[in-house]
């Protein structure tokens, strides 16, 4: 099948002239032919279905059309509907209909594959004008050949050589916009329209601008100067009143007989309001049609307007700017402004108050007018009669941000600014600030070294020191010696297992070394680690005296001062340091070590109470988890090492703990790095790696004993609904919900713990074949649960297997007995509560750990397992953990990963991508949901 096009209704350029088209087919001879083709016999003709499909689909809108034929050959292509005429031709095109002249040689109708555009062409030809039709985008040989328009409105123009008709060659060529009614005129006819010379002037001032607004008009040798043609102008009227000022706008369409051009008012719209918001002015955006009401604008905003907005907006074409109103001189300062920043003399306190000075040039300004300006979000600062500097700069918005920390943190009522003097962090972002000329005060100076890892001093580990510091340790020698030595404090938070504590005796040996005379340090530990710090001070620095408190006064012979005297350490728990703070305090100390500080990490519990009001010149916390539950147990650490560096615990939760919890701030976290990286110390086992043996952890399903799935399942449904209905007061709820949630766990191990019948244990099952599985392979375990009654059952397991055990938990007495019995001996297991674990122990002749229940803070089960993956372990270690199969084990260890990722976040620097910070480690009631769904 093809598509045949011809004239139709004459010859020449004519009004008359029209373009049909009808079907055909290929003869038996190969050539085309109309044969049995006819637009209302489509479907009878052997072709394919999609050229059959396009062909109909032309002739059906040609018939439908207002110029609707009537006749099955000749179709004008003008009763096709100009908007669907394009469309259908491309459709029968992509069908493979060919489309061909319908005279002569059946020539292919040429159809260009870009759009083109019908104008008037204006020539100049001595004193006269000429002017006609044209068609832009085609060939010089194409446009010289007969021409018409197709369609009303136009939509496409034909071009057709050989006028007898004999042997037409059509090029039928698409317009870009229809074409308007004086091209069309223009186009039909033969020759050009001639405007004599003493009418041309007339014509181009009256007449020119109005066909221009019907038809694109254009000099192709360039002999008239052809003006632009009128557009909508956008008017912006600009009222100042007194200090301030008002904006309306309109569209002034006078030139353009007030026709719209939606493309043309949109392109300049976007245009001004692209300038205007460049500086933070929002222009009110011009109606379809009348002004605008006034919109108001504060002085600020009026002085910016006047100088940087409008005469941007004066250089756009189309826009034009109306001023009234009599206006201040405004104009911006010429300098950029200067803030040096000094603090006053050091009078022995954690604050130093801080003295501002602004100048801009010569002019001088109040810090308080800056800082008023600042705090209300002012978007300039007038210096007087006009002038004005910009504080809606990234420079000022930051020196903003850090006055306001500052101020949160002093949490002072007195308008005094305050800097603390362990927040160099804050030192070193106004240092940091271009516009800043800080002062270096003496304090800073000393202390800056600890933004700079590198710029710290290397110490040699004193002569005395017998253990050899892998590079690791030096670097967290030298920190803690430059801590000490500049009597501020800081968190030792490595991994554990990298060695904390002979870092530590490092650098108490390093003190000896440099005054055997010097006060005592203070060592608090957890009652099992006491007699592990004598220990490893008796091996690594024995030159230390350490003297040990083991007793209250009642039960001892001595004073803490006469303990303390000529001694180089003191070693005494936590519950005796807290029964006999006053005595310590008595006592000058050198510094105060915090072993295992998270014990006292609650900053309303006595402990902490007792290490924030003891008196020494430098103080260092000693924990693997700073941070278990939430932010503010990190705040409690850092307020012992620092104090004043993170506020008050208000302004903390404020400024950090609030933003970050709840709101998953990352540039607040960010924040909170900074501030506490000079004062905490954290290397991972990760920067380690090749000097540990490897640790694989993996997870073994235990499927419940038929009996105990029934018992478990019965009692976790009836549990469930009695949670979700608490979960509605989680906070008020939050003793009967852990209980609950202790239960739930509980009768996954065990239905006897919970008095809810007896059921064989499959846990303890696969427990026990492990066991005698790794005992015969020559390992030997360490088996950790958070439930000692279920941890007794699994040791009496063992032993009906015939395996010798050592235990301990929070009720043993002769802790170091059953620890030693162990490290010296040959059991191949251990079982130790998670709790009694947790600290104080040195296992590394375990390469076996086995969890026989998981729990949702990964700090907790990693500081167990590290007890045995530490320098000093020599094989790989394998960590089992044990999970009851469909029961509320699998969601504490699903929710286990979610919550490692805080921890992670603050203190490592973890990725915070698809992340959510909200409720932080501290089971949140969409947690408990998640435990019971």
């Amino acid at each position: 099948m093809f598509l045949s096009i011809r004239r139709g209704g004459g010859h020449g350029r004519s009004t008359a002239l029209t373009l049909t088209a009808r079907p055909g087919v290929r003869g038996t001879r190969g050539t085309w032919i109309k044969g049995r083709a006819g637009w209302s016999a489509l479907a009878a003709l052997p072709a394919d279905p999609a050229a059959r499909a396009a062909l109909d689909s032309l002739g059906r809108l040609g018939r439908s059309g207002p110029g609707a034929f009537l006749s099955d050959e000749w179709m004008p292509l003008s009763a096709v509907p100009p908007h669907s005429l394009w469309m259908q031709l491309d459709a029968v095109l992509a069908a493979g209909v060919p489309i061909v002249s319908g005279s002569g040689m059946h020539h292919p109708v040429d159809i260009p594959a870009e759009a083109v555009r019908a104008a008037v062409a204006l020539e100049r030809r001595g004193s006269s004008l000429q002017m006609r039709g044209i068609v832009e985008g085609v060939a010089e040989e194409v446009a010289s050949l007969s021409s018409w328009v197709v369609g009303d409105p136009a939509v496409a123009v034909a071009f057709v050589a050989d006028r007898d008709g004999a042997d037409e060659r059509i090029t039928l060529a698409r317009l870009s916009t229809p074409a308007p009614a004086p091209v069309r005129g223009l186009l039909a006819r033969p020759n050009a329209l001639t405007i004599d010379a003493t009418s041309a002037d007339t014509f181009l001032a009256d007449y020119l601008p109005r066909l221009q607004l019907d038809a694109p008009v254009v000099s192709p040798r360039g002999t008239v100067e052809v003006p632009a043609a009128p557009l909508p102008v956008l008017e912006l009227l600009v009222d100042h009143q007194g200090e301030g000022a008002s904006i309306s706008a309109r569209w002034d369409r006078s030139s353009t007989r007030g026709r719209h051009h939606p493309e043309h008012e949109s392109a300049v719209w976007a245009a001004a309001s692209a300038v205007a918001s460049d500086a933070r002015i929002i222009l009110p955006e011009p109606y379809p049609s009348g002004k605008t009401p006034p919109r108001p604008l504060v002085p600020a905003a009026a002085a910016i307007l006047s100088v940087e907005v409008l005469p941007r907006l004066r250089e756009i074409d189309h826009v034009r700017v109306l001023v009234t109103g009599s206006a201040r001189d405004y104009r911006a300062a010429p300098e950029a402004p200067v803030v040096e920043l000094t603090t006053a003399t050091d009078d022995g306190s954690d604050w130093f108050d801080l003295h501002a000075r602004v100048s801009v040039g010569d002019v001088e300004v109040d810090f308080t007018d800056l800082y008023t300006a600042l705090a209300l979000g002012d978007r300039v600062l007038f210096l007087g009669d006009g002038e004005y500097v910009r504080l809606d700069t990234p420079e000022f918005a930051r020196l903003r941000a850090v006055i306001d920390e500052a101020r949160t943190l002093a949490d002072r009522p007195e308008s005094q600014l305050k800097l603390n003097r362990y927040n160099v962090g804050l030192w070193d972002d106004l240092s940091e600030l271009g516009m800043i000329a800080a002062q270096e005060a003496e304090w800073w100076l000393r202390v800056r070294g600890l933004t700079d890892e590198a710029a710290l001093e290397t110490v040699d580990p004193p002569a005395g020191l017998r253990a050899t510091l892998r590079d690791y340790q030096r670097a967290g020698l030298d920190w803690l010696h430059f801590l000490r030595t500049q009597g501020l404090g800081g968190v030792l938070a490595d991994d554990m297992g990298l060695g904390k504590t002979v870092q530590t005796i490092a650098m108490m040996e390093a003190a000896r070394a440099a005054d055997p005379t010097m006060a005592p340090f203070l060592i608090v530990a957890p009652t099992s680690v006491v007699g592990n710090w004598a220990r490893e001070c008796a091996t690594f620095a024995p030159g230390l005296d350490v003297r040990v408190v083991t007793a209250t006064q009642a039960r001892r012979a001595t004073s803490i001062q006469e303990t303390a005297a000529g001694a180089h350490v003191v070693v005494t728990s936590y519950a005796l340091f807290r029964l006999e703070q006053e005595q310590y305090a008595e006592a000058d100390w050198s510094g105060l070590v915090l072993d295992e500080a998270q014990q006292i990490k609650n900053p309303a519990s006595r402990g902490y109470r007792a290490a924030r009001a003891l008196s020494v010149p430098f103080t260092l916390v000693i924990t693997g988890t700073p941070m278990e539950n939430n932010l503010l147990e990190l705040w409690a650490l850092m307020s012992l090492v620092a104090p004043g560096l993170l506020g008050t615990r208000e302004s903390f939760t404020t400024l950090y703990r609030t933003p970050i919890e709840k709101h998953s701030d990352a540039a607040r976290l960010d924040l909170l790095r900074r501030r506490i990286r000079p004062f905490l110390l954290r290397r991972t086992k990760d920067l380690v790696a090749s000097e540990l043996p490897p640790k694989q952890e993996t997870i073994i399903e235990v499927s419940l004993h038929p009996t105990h799935r029934k018992l478990y399942d019965r009692r976790f449904h009836r549990e469930r609904q009695r949670l979700l209905g608490l979960l509605d007061d989680a906070e008020g709820n939050s003793f009967a919900i852990f209980r609950s949630l202790t239960m739930l766990r509980q009768l996954a191990l065990d239905p006897a713990l919970v008095d809810e019948g007896e059921a064989p244990s499959a846990k303890l099952d696969a427990l026990e074949e492990l066991l005698v599985e790794a005992a015969a392979e020559g390992h030997r375990v360490l088996v950790l649960s958070q439930f000692t009654r279920f941890l007794r059952a699994a040791r009496e397991r063992c032993t009906e297997a015939g395996l010798a055990s050592g235990y301990l938990d929070g009720t043993t007495t002769n802790r170091q007995v059953e620890i030693d019995r162990f490290r010296e001996g040959d059991d191949p297991a251990f079982f130790v509560s998670l709790k009694a674990g947790g600290v104080g122990l040195n296992l590394v002749e375990a390469d076996y750990v086995v969890l026989l229940d998981p729990w949702w803070n990964p700090a907790v089960e990693d500081q167990a397992i590290d007890r045995a993956h530490r320098i000093g372990q020599t094989r790989p270690v394998i960590v089992y953990r044990l999970v009851a199969a469909e029961t509320v084990e699998e969601k504490v260890v699903a929710l286990r990963e979610a919550k490692a990722e805080l921890f992670s976040r603050v203190l490592d620097g973890g990725s915070d991508e698809g992340g959510s910070f909200a409720g932080g480690p501290r089971l949140t009631a969409d947690d408990i949901r998640s435990l019971l769904d």
